[in-house]
This record gives C-alpha cells, structure tokens and sequence, in this order.
C-alpha cells in the first residue's frame, strides 16, 4: 500500500535524489528563445513569428504533429556553435535537476539531408559534453538514432558516415513516426551497428503495439527499450522483459502531449514498477512537452500516487539501466541512498 507524499515533500525529494536521463532528444530541448537567436544568427527564417506563435503550435494531437515542429526547429542549426550552444544549454539545465549522468539521443539524418556535414553534428553535440564533465561533473554517452519513416538504405548511409566518429558514439537508436515503421524494418543496419561494437537501443510500444517492442528485444537485441508503455498490454512479454531485467525509458510528460495517454492519471507508470519492470523516468523533448525530467517525476508521482520508496527506485533504476562502468554505478547508487536516508 502506498502512501503518497504531500507536494513540497514530493518536490524536495525529487530535487535531492541524484539521477540518470536515458531518453533525451537534444534536438528536442531546443527552447523558442535560443532557436530565434540561433536563427537570426544565421540568417535561416523560421515559419513562426515570435516565441509566443511556437509555443502556441505546442498543442499536439499526436506524434506526427510534434515531429512537423521538431524539424522545422532544428533547421536552424547549421554551424557546429550551434550544436554546441543546443547541447550546452541542456546540460546546464539537467545539472540543476541533480542529473548526474546522461545518455542522449541525435539525429545525424536530420541534418546531413539538409546539407550540414556529420562532423559539423558531431564536433558541436561532443564539445559541450566535453565541457559538462569537465566543468559539471556530468558524465554522458550518445546515442545516433536512425530515422525509422526512412528506409534502410538511408540508415546505412548514415551509419557509413559515422564511422570516423565511432570514439564518440556510444550506440544507435531507433526513434521517429513509429506506426507502419516496425523494428524490422532495420534488422540488417542493427546487426552491423552491433557488429561494430554499438548497443542498440530502439522507440517501441510508444504508439506502436506490443509486437513492435517483441520485435526490437529478438530482431534488433536491444539493450534498451524506449518508452514500452504498450508492453503492459500482453502478459507474456512483461514476464520476458521482467526476466530479462530489461530497462524501459518512460517519458510522461511527452505522453500526455501526444495522446499516447489520455492524461496523468491514466500513466502506466505505477502499473509499470508493481509488476517489477526495470522502468525509468526521463523527459523525451523537454521543450516541446512542457517539463525536464524533475518535472517529469513530480508530475507522475502526484497523478498516480508514487511515495517516496518509489521514487527511490526510479532514481537507483536510471543508473542500474545506464551505461556507465560499474564502479561509477556503484558510486551513484550509493549517492541515491545517501540522499533517500538524509534530508
């Protein structure tokens, strides 16, 4: 039986807890305001006014939607400052959520089908996760996500392109319009991805069925699945993903917003830990779905009734499901008990 904290209670402990972001878009932290500065920096015209006209095209009905605003925003980004400022002003917000550790999703195809070179992508996002260790002490990894509405062809394309930058990637991805785009659409570029030493994680069970997240464990082997709300639809594969300790990167915030649920209330999320999934809490695209990954916890916690065991849990799931060695895992687990116990 659980017994929900008061507000300021719940927002106290949120803010302490030590945590691990798993599911972020950088492109999709782009905040209206460094977007129109970047813009009139580079001289690229945006199809929107004012800060005040992007925030209002915010009202989503599905991921579709999102996605018509996501690119339009990220064709600002030309020059590797750029990509430096986007990824900086990310980290320094995560820094003041007591995020220790990030694993962030980009999308190279984005980019480089609109003339910007991959290593103009990689030289920006690397810089600033550069600076964020050095200066934050927030240690990161990155993850190149294929552009599941193209083909096949096109992520191999990509993949080729990035083998100069193979130091500095850490794994791929599989992320964009999921319905009609099932995993096995990329078998073949998943197993040479994998064959070059990349982890594989993949989107699946978002808006896709229960099938598409079947799919990424057996056809893709990924290490990860990315959002999985669908997974709780079918009893034998929430017993494969408990047996196999397998992670899911929840995104609540980005849920309400895109209809995946029709509101806080109905999250899966509580569901998700009494049936002992390894489940996390993260923000998708923060600047698109109305919070950071505190306001991702706090939110959740009050609509379905998370106590503070709970959110201890999902604070020690997000570096149990990292990618970090084991002895800094063991560092920052012991770091969530210390805060857990110590007001």
């Amino acid at each position: 039986m659980r017994s929900p904290m008061g507000a300021a209670e719940l927002a106290e402990l949120v803010a302490r807890l030590p945590k691990a972001e798993l599911h972020l878009h950088i492109e999709g932290t782009f905040e209206p305001e460094l977007m129109f500065a970047i813009a009139a920096r580079n001289r690229v015209r945006l199809p929107y006014a004012s800060v005040e006209e992007v925030r209002a095209a915010y009202a989503f009905s599905n991921l579709q939607d999102f996605l018509d605003l996501y690119y339009a925003g990220a064709s600002v980004l030309v020059e590797a400052r750029d990509f430096h400022d986007l990824t900086w002003s990310y980290l320094t917000r995560a820094h003041a959520d007591n995020v220790r550790h990030a694993e962030i999703f980009f999308d190279p195809q984005t980019h480089t089908g609109r003339g910007v070179p991959f290593a103009t992508v990689m030289d920006g996002i690397s810089s600033a996760l550069d600076e964020a260790e050095a200066r934050l002490g927030l240690s990161s990894r990155l993850i190149m996500c294929f552009l599941r509405h193209l083909d096949e062809a096109e992520a191999f394309d990509t993949l080729d392109a990035a083998a100069p930058f193979l130091d500095r990637i850490d794994g791929v991805g599989l992320d964009s319009s999921e319905r009609g785009h099932p995993p096995r659409k990329f078998r073949e570029v998943f197993g040479r991805a994998r064959a070059a030493g990349l982890s594989a994680v993949a989107h699946a069970g978002e808006e896709g069925p229960p099938e598409y997240v079947r799919e990424a464990l057996e056809l893709l082997d990924v290490v990860r699945i990315d959002h999985g709300n669908a997974a709780v639809e079918d009893d034998d594969l929430v017993a494969e993903l408990v047996r196999r300790r397998m992670p899911l990167t929840v995104c609540p915030l980005s849920n309400v917003r895109l209809r995946v649920v029709s509101g806080m209330r109905d999250h899966p999320l509580g569901r998700m830990l009494d049936l002992g999934l390894l489940v996390t809490v993260n923000s998708d695209d923060p600047a698109y779905f109305g919070g950071y990954v505190n306001d991702n916890y706090v939110a959740v916690a009050e609509a379905v009734g998370l106590d503070r065991e709970d959110l201890v849990r999902l604070a020690r799931n997000s570096f149990e499901a990292s990618w970090l060695d084991a002895s800094r895992k063991s560092e920052l687990l012991a770091e969530v008990e210390s805060a857990a116990r110590n007001p």
